[in-house]
């Protein structure tokens, strides 16, 4: 089976494979040699690109190790320096940190053990973050992609495979005028995914022209799951890559992702948020309590951005991502009251806030 395509490769034509003894990696040639994930570079007989490693520097971005401490046969750095924080960082292996809304700086995810934090500001990165490479390879790009950090940038960037907006770490193309650039959970997806929507195991491929999501029937972008049983099943990164469960905060049971719908037609709104609800739409619902919820409602406009950062934006003054306000001003694009995600100026003469779904227009 061809990796790139996931069909057949008939060997009797030509192809492309790993001169690896033990690698069964496989290509169409005309798949190996697209302009999408190949550059035009020809390699030499005999080159072997182990060489280009420079032993010399670390692997990650951890920059120095300040402290470590034996765990059984293993010595693990319990403080470290890493280059996108000032401060020294203490690895903490069980417990909590002050604020159960903690989020992880790398990932945006909620902070789980071990992670590592900085004792002087509200820091916090998981220890596979921490020790994520400095550059890793995408199956559909052509170039080495390279660690970066949002913040280094404008405080937040969109993905190219899932096309969500997000804050924290990613993997970026700096090849000349390449621009590519994907965030930390889609670039750790598996060429393979065996998702709870479909009998069959589905595919990661790209080059997805005319066709649209099975889910949320949207245009497929750069690279997109695919069933290759014929019967026409694609799914994009970003359905994907939805969370099978999610809390709200008028529901004490956890959401499930329901991707179902023989529900009579009078039950074709959401339970939650009382909006219209299309049918063959998958939603988050509780079965505890029959109620259903719109995907954004469940996990918020931007699921992937970190609560009390601020960002540079088009108002004259930094805005602090917030969530749960009360008692607030309205939202100065849709004029309503704001319950969940939104931009806040924190100047007290200011009296500015902005919804995010208004702000990136989701």
């Amino acid at each position: 089976m061809c990796r790139v395509c996931y069909l057949e490769v008939d060997t009797s034509y030509g192809s492309y494979r790993c001169s690896t003894s033990d690698c069964n990696y496989i290509a169409h040639a005309r798949c190996a040699t697209d302009k999408a994930i190949w550059d035009g570079t020809i390699m030499l007989e005999g080159y072997d690109e182990r060489s280009e490693v420079v032993v010399d520097e670390p692997w990650n971005l951890i920059t120095d190790v300040v402290e470590q401490i034996r765990i059984g046969e293993l010595m693990v750095a319990s403080e470290i320096k890493h280059s996108h924080h000032d401060h020294n960082l203490r690895l903490t292996f069980s417990g909590k940190t002050k604020d159960d809304d903690s989020q992880c700086d790398g990932c945006t995810r909620p902070i789980s053990t071990p992670f590592y934090s900085c004792e002087q500001c509200k820091f916090f990165l998981h220890k596979d973050c921490a020790e994520l490479p400095k550059q890793m390879p995408h199956p559909f790009h052509k170039h080495l992609l390279a660690l970066s950090n949002s913040h280094d940038m404008f405080g937040y960037s969109c993905c190219n495979a899932c096309g969500r907006w997000y804050q924290g770490f990613s993997y970026r193309c700096y090849e000349g005028n390449c621009s590519f650039e994907i965030d930390i959970q889609c670039i750790l997806l598996l060429d393979t995914l065996k998702h709870q929507s479909h009998e069959h195991s589905l595919f990661l491929v790209h080059n997805n022209e005319g066709t649209s999501c099975s889910v949320c029937f949207e245009t497929l972008g750069y690279v997109a799951y695919r069933c290759m049983k014929r019967c026409d099943f694609n799914l994009d990164v970003h359905c994907a890559t939805l969370p099978l469960t999610a809390w709200y905060k008028y529901d004490r049971h956890p959401l499930t992702l329901t991707h179902f719908d023989d529900f009579e037609p009078y039950q074709y709104y959401y339970d939650l948020c009382e909006k219209e609800r299309e049918r063959n739409r998958w939603f988050y619902y509780c079965v505890d309590c029959d109620n259903s919820l719109h995907l954004n409602y469940a996990i918020g406009d931007l699921p992937y951005v970190k609560f009390g950062n601020e960002i540079k934006s088009f108002h004259k003054h930094p805005l602090t991502i917030v969530k749960n306000i009360w008692n607030c001003p309205p939202c100065k694009v849709c004029r309503e009251v704001c319950n969940g995600q939104a931009l806040e100026c924190k100047k007290s003469e200011c009296n500015f806030m902005v919804h995010l779904g208004c702000r990136w227009g989701l």
